[in-house]
């Protein structure tokens, strides 16, 4: 079938008659050959590639081995050895590869309305742990489905806050607008008398309140953390927020700038971010995947 003209927009069926077939060329990057099409409205040529996310790049075949490799804990610096590539082009590929995964998340969210969610975050560092990052993460009760999250700088505490304001001067906190941002998106999703579970951190219990009335917020003092995990995961009992500190604990293990003891950091919030998207994705497809094998 001949597609439409992506610049006139000839959606038509009889539009679609003028499209004609203008030849076809190699495509390097993964071997295969393209067709080529010319419009006789307004007489511009184009291909089965014109538009595509992948348009013009040269190394579209790697494309999903390197969203493979990020999500198994490899460094962008080994995954350039393994693939004999540029740390340029790798990184390239992540910022590439964050964008259609935050597109992806954003436009595939599941059409229902969940009846109970567990909130929290996950803290991590921007080059050094005098600039920490708080992730804010919102999962499914239950199947750990990943529904929202988001990325936002905190000011240092504790024995660092003094060193951290001398070296880096004052650091802005977004983590109250970033709730805020991230419970309008939550809002719509949730049933009228859904629950909410979160830890006893006193700034969740004011903006959860507003932003979900009806809701029942249930909250949990903090237990004592196990090495499995290295803190995510909890030692005794039943962990009532075992969902979302198992699904922490994955962050933990398979991404490799949030490992507790690595030489790899983070040196943007912005490509934190990037990594994060990829990840959900691949968590949420593993998830989807499960549910369907226990169905049939």
């Amino acid at each position: 079938m001949r597609p439409s003209c992506p610049y006139c927009a000839l959606n038509s069926p009889d539009g679609r008659k003028r499209i004609s077939l203008f030849g076809r060329f190699y495509r390097k990057s993964d071997s295969r050959t393209i067709s080529r099409f010319k419009c006789g409205e307004c007489q511009k040529t184009f291909s089965t590639a014109t538009g595509h996310p992948c348009y013009r790049q040269n190394k579209r075949h790697i494309n999903e081995t390197i969203r493979k490799l990020l999500v198994s804990g490899v460094s962008l610096r080994w995954i350039s050895y393994l693939l004999k590539i540029s740390r340029t082009t790798t990184q390239r590929k992540l910022a590439f590869l964050g964008e259609q995964n935050r597109l992806f998340f954003n436009s595939k969210r599941p059409q229902l309305l969940f009846e109970s969610i567990q909130f929290d975050d996950l803290e991590t560092f921007e080059h050094t742990k005098c600039r920490p990052i708080s992730i804010l993460l919102a999962v499914e009760s239950g199947t750990r489905r990943i529904i929202e999250l988001d990325v936002a700088s905190m000011p240092a505490k504790g024995l660092l806050a003094s060193i951290a304001l001398k070296k880096y001067g004052k650091r802005k906190d977004e983590r109250w607008l970033k709730r805020e941002d991230l419970f309008k998106r939550l809002k719509p999703r949730l049933a009228r008398d859904a629950e909410i579970k979160s830890d006893q951190n006193p700034h969740y219990l004011r903006q959860i309140k507003r932003h979900f009335p009806d809701c029942v917020h249930q909250t949990f003092k903090g237990r004592k953390s196990a090495l499995t995990a290295q803190g995510e995961l909890k030692k005794i009992g039943f962990d009532p927020i075992f969902s979302l500190n198992h699904t922490c604990a994955m962050f933990r293990a398979n991404i490799n700038r949030l490992f507790r003891k690595t030489w790899c950091t983070t040196k943007r919030i912005d490509r934190l971010a990037d990594h994060l998207f990829i990840y959900a994705n691949f968590h949420n497809e593993r998830i989807e995947e499960k549910l369907k094998n226990r169905a049939i």
